[in-house]
């Protein structure tokens, strides 16, 4: 027990399979569109799971999250079925287009947006806010129905810039893998 706790301690890096492993989670930019530079963090509040990206263009992409130890409970680990995992990500902006919104939509299935049975959301259990921020959005919105996202607004990320953000995210009813669709949003013309 020791040891694979020492083992979550230890930087993340990328494996062949392009996986990043942080907490109890891996974290793929297999689906393309944009590159994980760097993972780490163990998904507390106090020690956020920290995705450091570069978006390659302003069209959505997906990043692919998977379970590691689904069975561990333990309080200094960041847990979706027991708790909340909290994520930070580090988005530098590579599309040589300006954003001017930044939206986040999960999925447990590809393809398919969250609804309320699935029991992912955006920590919708909580009415505060303050874990969710961004350094570049002055504002944000929730939508739980009939699907789970986070847009932020009031903004502006030029290229060759980054914008972090920050939220927790909750499932009790977990799967193995699930999704978080990022969508750059560029002016409309």
């Amino acid at each position: 027990m020791i040891v694979a706790f020492l083992a979550l301690l230890v930087p993340a890096h990328a494996d062949d399979a392009k996986a990043w492993r942080a907490g109890n989670y891996t974290f793929s930019d297999e689906l393309g569109g944009f590159t994980i530079t760097g993972v780490g963090g163990l998904g507390t509040r106090e020690n956020p799971i920290v995705v450091e990206e570069e978006l390659n263009s302003s069209s959505p992409v997906t990043l692919v999250v998977r379970t590691v130890f689904p069975t561990v409970d333990d309080p200094a680990v960041g847990n979706l079925a027991t708790s909340a995992l909290h994520i930070k990500l580090l988005i530098r902006n590579g599309s040589g287009q300006a954003w001017v919104e930044f939206e986040f939509e999960l999925q447990e299935i590809l393809h398919q947006p969250s609804i309320f049975s699935d029991g992912l959301s955006f920590d919708q259990r909580r009415d505060d806010s303050d874990i969710i921020r961004s350094t570049r959005f002055a504002h944000f919105s929730r939508d739980f129905e009939p699907y789970d996202r986070l847009r932020f607004t009031e903004g502006k990320v030029d290229p060759k810039e980054r914008a972090d953000f920050s939220f927790a995210l909750t499932d009790f009813t977990p799967r193995w893998t699930f999704y978080i669709v990022q969508d750059p949003r560029i002016p409309s013309s």
